[in-house]
């Protein structure tokens, strides 16, 4: 599910902003950006994301400033001289001459450190990043409570054309084995008409009962059913069921399938690809849901 949530904190030393994004991912996935110095919180932060997510892609954005005394900058002179020796290898070997500036050495990563916060602990502002990602991480789940709520409703409505279908083919179904006993009479009656020939009822209702056995969806009729009552349970329910709801849509998918091979109707055919069409619906929305 869709999703975003920022959150911006401060003490006496820092100020930190997080933001917290989400897309639809049928898997967990964490992407996280974050200054150099704080990377080793990661695990840390993957862990407080995961408490809250299960299914999405995520994207955290971490930024941490200094405040006061912490914002003094100072160039790290061991870094900055590597970083150009090695453009200097560089343009020797390719037939260049250096660059007299070096200004653009500067944004490379640990020429510019902070003076007093470069040597405190990382650990030491995770209280602070903490808090700002479990605010962050809470307007993320009221973002994504709406746009469920929206996507609880579009749910519904194509179970509602589900169930509709689906209880009249149950209206249909013992009429089928009627409509296959009188044409199969009548046939046998234009075939006999004029001949010596006969056909004894026994053999008829033979014939009558393979096919009545062989179009039975009786079964499938009430594992659909059983299927829509356990989805509209899990769509009540205050946890997200996406996984669960991914199988059963795969399971009303399986029992229309039996049920318009099986029938042998044109009506039944028809109301077959209604309910297709709206368990594929369904199937594109639950991918979506955690």
């Amino acid at each position: 599910m869709t999703g975003f949530g920022d959150f911006r904190g401060q003490d006496d030393r820092l100020s930190v902003a997080v933001e917290v994004r989400s897309v639809n991912n049928r898997y967990f996935k964490i992407v996280i950006k974050s200054p150099e110095r704080f990377q080793p919180l990661e695990a840390e932060i993957e862990r407080v994301v995961r408490e809250s997510i299960s299914r999405g892609t995520v994207n955290v954005l971490l930024r941490v400033d200094g405040i006061g005394a912490s914002l003094a900058y100072r160039l790290d002179p061991a870094v900055l001289k590597s970083y150009w020796q090695e453009l200097n290898v560089l343009s020797s070997a390719l037939g260049q001459a250096p660059p007299r500036d070096l200004g653009g050495l500067l944004a490379l990563p640990g020429v510019v450190v902070e003076g007093d916060s470069a040597r405190t602990d990382p650990r030491d502002a995770w209280p602070i990043i903490e808090s700002a990602l479990r605010e962050s991480l809470k307007k993320l789940r009221e973002f994504r409570a709406a746009e469920g709520a929206s996507m609880a409703q579009d749910l519904q409505s194509n179970l509602k054309i589900v169930s509709s279908e689906l209880e009249q083919i149950a209206a249909k179904a013992p009429e089928i084995v009627r409509e296959f006993r009188d044409k199969l009479h009548e046939r046998v009656r234009e075939l006999l008409a004029g001949g010596d020939a006969s056909v004894q009822p026994a053999d008829l209702i033979r014939e009558v009962s393979i096919f009545a056995d062989r179009c039975d969806i009786g079964e499938e009729i009430l594992r659909l059913r059983s299927h829509i009552e356990q989805f509209q349970a899990f769509v009540r329910e205050p946890q997200s069921q996406g996984r669960k709801l991914e199988f059963l849509t795969q399971e009303m998918v399986r029992e229309a399938n039996t049920i318009g091979s099986k029938a042998n109707n044109v009506q039944v055919a028809h109301a077959v690809v209604e309910i297709k069409a709206a368990i594929e619906r369904i199937r594109e929305v639950v991918q979506n849901v955690e």
